[in-house]
Formats: C-alpha cells, structure tokens, sequence
C-alpha cells in the first residue's frame, strides 16, 4: 500500500525556506548572512505560492531556494567568519582589562580569508568574467574617489585605485576604446575586450557628491568581491599583451626633482602609473616596434559578408591611430585623466603643467604641439601653430571616429550638442541633423553661412514659382491639344532650336571623371535591392501581416516627418533671433 503524502511536504513547500530559517540553519548573524550571499551570488526569490511556500503561513517573508542554503553550509568562509567573532570579542576582553600586549598580538592574529574559491566557482571561464565585468569596474572607480573615513577604509580605497588603473592601462595598450560619453551621472566608457563589450561609468571628480543614504558595508562587500575579480582579470589581460604584471614603465629611471617634490618616495611609482602618460614595460622587446596590422578575410560563399568585416576592421584600424598625427597639451581646468586616457587609447601623445601633477613629458612652450585643449576665455598670449580647442571636441572624434572640423569647438564658441552613441536608431526612427552630420559626413547635411541660406531659400520659392506656372500652362496646353495628330506650323523658337541643334550636333571629347568606388554605400545599394526582391517574393498568406507592419512604418514615418518638420521650425526662428541681435547690436 503507498504512503499518503502529507500536505507541504513536496513541491512549493520544500523548495523554498525563509530567511530566518535559513540564518538558524547556517548558525550566523543577520549582517554575515548578507555579506555570504553577496560574495556567494545568491539572491532571494519570489515564489509563485507564497501561501504553499509559507506552509499556509501568508506573512510578508523573505525567501530563498532550498538548494542554494544547503550549498552554503559547506563554504570554508563560514567558519572564518565564526573565527572572526571570536576574535572581536577576545580583542574588547584585553582592551577592557588594558593588556596592550594581547591585544597587539590579537590583532597581529587577525584571522583573513581568501575569495580565489568563490571567483572560480562563479565565472568557470575567462569569458563569463569578462562578461559580468562591467558592475565590477563601476564599483572600483567609484570606491577609488571615496576619501577615508571610518565607513571606507584606506587599503580598500588605495586598491581600488590601483586595479582601475591598471585596466586603464591596458585599454590603452590594446587600443580597444570604442565609445565614451559625458552624462550627469559621470562618464561613460565602452571597450571592446577580447570580443566582449564591456561598458562602465566613471563619476565626476569635481562636482561630484558622495551619498550618505547608502549602506556602505553593503558596498564595501560588493567591492570586496569585485577588487578580487579584477585582480584576476588584469593579471591574464596583461599576459595576452605580453606585459609585466604588476605593471612596470618602459622609462623606469626617470624620476626627475618633479616626482621627488611632489610625491613620497614609496608613492612614486603608483603616481607615475596613474598619470597615464608613459607606455608600459613588455615581457620581449619587439611588442613595441609591432604595429597592429588589417586582418585578412579568406573569401567565403557570402561576399558582402566579407566586405562589411573588412571595412569595420579598417574603421577599428582607423580608430585606434585616430590622434596619433597630433600632440597635445592639456591646461589646468580640463577632466586630466579622462582626456589622457582618450587621447593615449587612440594613438596620441599627451601632456600637461608640470605643477599640476605627475607624469608630464613637456613644457607647454614646446612648438611642436598640434592642439592645447581648455575650456578658458581667450586669452593674449596664445601660440599660432596650435588649435585651442574646448575637451568635447575629443569625446566627439571618438564617437564619430574621425577628427572633426576644429572651427566647431574653438574657445569662446557655443557647441554642438553632445550626443550619445549608446542610442542606435532604426531605419524608420527619427535622426537629429547633428548625429546625421556626424555620422554621414557625405549624406549633404553641411554648413552654410547666413546669406547662403537666403539665397537657397529664395531659389528655392522662385523654383517653386516656376513649377506653378508650368503646371498651369501644361493644364491649358491639355486642354486645347485634343487633337493630337493636327499638324502644327513652325515658329521662329522653333527654327532657333533646330539651329542650336545642329551646332550641338558635332563630334566632341571630354574629360573623363574617375569614379571612386565607396564600398559602403555599394553595400548599401545591395542590400536594398535585396530587401525588394524578398518583399517581391512573399507568399499571399503572409502578405496580410507584411502589410499590417508596413503599416506601422508608415505611420512612423509619419511621426519622423512631423519631428523633422518642428525641427526645421525650431531652428528658422533661431535665426530671426539671431538677426534681430545683430541688428540691434
């Protein structure tokens, strides 16, 4: 005879356990709780029958999967943590009784632990770390501005620093920034590591508020786990480069009275590193004199597949040599580190005062600097063989990947609106003209002065004047040429164009363009003619729902339209104002 089962002894019921059970099961206290599931990845879960999960009980609970708590119960850190309490309380025991000599040897006895296990249990492959990097490196830079305070210790801030850093460094060696953007939250990074996108957000460093609403022992676990992560990540980064880990500078001996003056001998290093200026140290000598070369696509069945790989990876290619032409100079007021490692990612060379920090390589009197970057008034005494451009004009270079007209962002002139390449539009969704301009340099979306303008725009009416008045001969015309085969005599405009005719008539040779073949735009063509003949090819049962989502476009279209049209508005009655000012002036 089989056993009757019982109510809540299966399903819903065992597979879920509250959180205070669970804390009673793995004998800790609620804060250790929190910080083993933060290190361990597990996270509470919502039941779908709280009243099955909770035994009938319907109480606002807090639940966790059974199999997660039992996997707990074998974690080496449990008992580092138990070890941990009992040293608190040995350490307040001789403090309270004032033996200085125990409690120095207890705190000497300090019991640590190690997270390797943890990080090699959660991400198996170099892969899935690289994939869930981007929270860590968030978190670092944050914890890296944070001063000290009794909340945010010293060691975990100076590491922070320190890995941030070096995974600065090799973006800048592997040259694989792709897109940066400035934001109220801070500025964001994107790079492309080994395959994987990886994106984070540096905040400002200037007008940048701490929280004080925040948990920070919360964070300070997050950030535990995350510098130990990173830690393992930039050592097999470096290796792939072929780099010293930790990091070395290739000029090692140049320390100079300016670092001496400006920093302790113990923090020399670190700050030379930190400025982001100089290239790292390689494990063999000729990884330097290598220059990245083009891949070479073997021909495959598909061709334009091959194409379009090939012109991205000239596009990459571009990108990474995009400021190595020009040298650059950086004035007081500038974000130093953001611009630095920028610039350096994409090939240039980089300086600054010498008395704003360490790590400068020359004096801004130096006449081979190509552009100095501020964000000052004019001032008299500027040098003529460089451009004083505004730092947006290097965040917008990257993001377009070329180097923008410079007249755009000289000092003392109101800017283009800084976009974000994070947003990719569809090909029915609306463009704002400044990110066509960017975008398609050749799509004819270009500059024109004022009176250029009104003259466009005359042609234009007297154009469409025109078309009118043709239109209403032609209607005429229509009207009384019912007789088409009625024979017409010649007038003298007539005799005038079979002249004209005849003279036009010779034998003539003109200069031939050369047509340049864009492959872009050939691949473009093809892909429309492409799409037709699939729209040509669809079957009638589903022609019905082809044109539903035609449909929908269409009506989108219609949007964009409207869009474009109070754009075009907007920007008309931004010129009568422009006018009136300047006449009044």
């Amino acid at each position: 005879m089989v056993r009757q089962q019982k109510k809540y002894e299966s399903g819903t019921a065992t597979s879920y356990i509250a959180r205070n059970q669970a804390i009673k099961k793995l004998q800790l206290t609620l804060p250790d709780f929190r910080r083993l599931c933060i290190l361990k990845g597990i996270h509470p879960h919502e039941p779908k029958n709280k009243k099955k999960a909770g035994k009938g009980n319907t109480a606002p609970k807090t639940y966790y999967l059974l199999k997660d708590i039992q996997f707990l119960l074998h974690e080496p850190i449990v008992g580092k943590f138990r070890e941990f309490k009992i040293f608190v309380r040995r350490l307040k025991k001789a403090i309270a009784k004032d033996d200085k000599n125990k409690a120095s040897r207890l705190r000497q006895n300090k019991p640590k632990y190690k997270l390797d296990h943890i990080v090699r249990e959660r991400y198996p492959t170099f892969v899935d770390a690289l994939r869930d990097l981007d929270d860590s490196l968030s978190m670092c830079f944050l914890f890296a501005t944070f001063p000290k305070t009794r909340k945010t210790h010293v060691e975990a801030i100076n590491l922070c620093k320190r890995l941030t850093v070096e995974f600065m460094h090799y973006v800048i060696a592997s040259k694989s920034l792709r897109k940066v953007f400035i934001s109220i939250k801070g500025i964001y990074y994107q790079a492309d590591v080994m395959g994987q996108t990886i994106t984070w957000v540096t905040p400002h460093k200037l007008a940048y508020e701490h929280p004080t609403e925040v948990d920070y022992k919360i964070m300070a676990t997050f950030t535990e786990f995350y510098t130990t992560l990173l830690g393992f990540v930039n050592y097999r980064l470096y290796n792939t480069l072929q780099l010293h880990y930790p990091p070395k500078l290739a000029l090692e001996g140049e320390s100079g009275k300016q670092v001496a003056d400006m920093c302790m001998e113990s923090e020399r290093v670190q700050e030379r590193l930190s400025a982001l200026s100089q290239t790292l140290k390689s494990m063999t000598e000729d990884m330097e004199s290598e220059e990245a070369q083009p891949d070479e696509f073997p021909v495959s069945e598909d061709p334009d597949q091959v194409e379009e790989a090939r012109i991205e990876a000239e596009k990459l290619q571009r990108l990474c040599k995009l400021f190595s032409t020009g040298k650059f100079f950086l004035s007081r007021e500038v974000p130093r580190e953001a611009l630095t490692f920028i610039l350096r990612s994409c090939g240039g060379t980089v300086s600054w005062d010498d008395t704003v920090a360490v790590g400068s390589s020359y004096k801004e009197k130096d006449e081979s600097i190509t552009h100095q970057i501020t964000d000052r008034p004019k001032s008299d005494k500027q040098f003529l063989s460089r451009y004083y451009v505004q730092p947006q004009w290097v965040f917008d270079s990257i993001n377009a990947r070329r180097l923008l007209p410079v007249e755009e962002y000289f000092q003392d002139v109101i800017l283009p609106p800084h976009l974000s390449p994070f947003v990719e539009e569809t090909e029915d969704d609306y463009v704002p003209p400044e990110k066509s301009k960017l975008t398609n340099p050749d799509s004819g979306v270009a500059d024109v002065s004022e009176e250029e303008e009104e003259d466009i725009e005359d042609v234009i009416i007297e154009g469409d004047e025109d078309e009118e008045e043709g239109d209403e001969e032609d209607e005429e015309e229509g009207e009384d040429d019912e007789d088409e085969d009625r024979p017409r005599k010649k007038s003298k405009t007539d005799d005038d164009d079979d002249e004209s005719l005849k003279k036009t008539d010779k034998m003539s040779v003109a200069a031939g363009r050369v047509e340049v073949d864009n492959p872009e735009k050939r691949l473009k063509k093809q892909q429309d003619e492409d799409k037709k003949l699939q729209e040509m090819m669809i079957p009638k049962k589903k022609r019905q729902l082809y044109n539903k989502i035609m449909h929908s476009k269409k009506r989108k279209r219609q949007e964009v339209k409207k869009l474009t049209e109070k754009r075009a508005d907007y920007d008309k009655e931004q010129k009568k104002t422009k006018k009136k000012q300047k006449s009044s002036e």
